[in-house]
């Protein structure tokens, strides 16, 4: 008898472990999903500060005090993108060092809390206006979107530091698949060799010239000037 009430005693006390191991377990998943979502929340914060116009989503709020809605920069395709829910926001693998990826414009992405200025090149910005067959057409987004659309998966971008610019950007070549991603822009035509840093990509700025592609299939300011014209 007294040998089974120790039995029932060590089975009980062994639930009981296994019961608070479970609870604390519990607890500490709890507490790294609550400091998860706030360091999410603070991305997105971040992400419509840095944003230059009133309306960066669809929940934001207007002058007139209406919410912005359709209207937002996050609900028009191409462009700027700013990050207005969680959903937005990808976690990449450690080659990436780890953080969500976007793409800001034709030269600059971010990477979690690191953003880069792409190397050697200079795209349209994103409201700027190029002419094609007499025609404006939204040169600056159209090199947004050529960049997302070489960019499958966003696990494999890889970035290389070469500087860090006034802005404290890291200025980098980065790759997809091992492509060199600010090669394929300009060598493209959406994007061109920005010689005042540098003169890698000359080449392939003739290559996109010689065969009209991108931006070379009409007229355009080069995207330094415009920015200057227009600050």
């Amino acid at each position: 008898m007294v040998k089974i009430f120790y039995q029932l005693s060590k089975m009980k006390h062994t639930l009981m472990i296994k019961i608070t191991n479970i609870f604390i377990i519990l607890f500490l998943t709890l507490i790294g999903i609550f400091l998860k979502a706030k360091s999410l929340e603070e991305m997105i914060k971040e992400s419509i500060a840095n944003y230059p116009g009133k309306c960066p989503c669809p929940y934001s709020i207007m002058s007139n005090g209406q919410k912005c809605g359709k209207r937002s920069a996050y609900s028009k395709p191409g462009g700027y993108e700013p990050l207005c829910y969680i959903s937005d926001i990808k976690i990449n693998s450690d080659k990436t060092k780890g953080g969500y990826l976007k793409i800001v414009d034709g030269d600059t992405i971010h990477i979690g809390k690191n953003k880069y200025r792409l190397h050697g090149i200079d795209a349209p910005e994103t409201q700027q206006q190029c002419k094609r067959e007499n025609k404006k057409y939204k040169c600056g987004m159209e090199a947004t979107r050529f960049l997302k659309s070489l960019i499958k998966d966003k696990n494999q971008v890889i970035c290389e530091k070469k500087d860090m610019d006034r802005y404290k950007r890291i200025v980098a070549i980065c790759y997809y698949n091992n492509k060199d991603l600010n090669k394929l822009m300009v060598k493209n035509g959406w994007a061109i060799a920005y010689r005042k840093y540098s003169k890698d990509y000359v080449e392939d700025e003739n290559f996109a010239r010689l065969n009209k592609l991108g931006i070379w299939k009409g007229n355009f300011i080069e995207p330094e000037l415009w920015r200057k014209q227009n600050r």
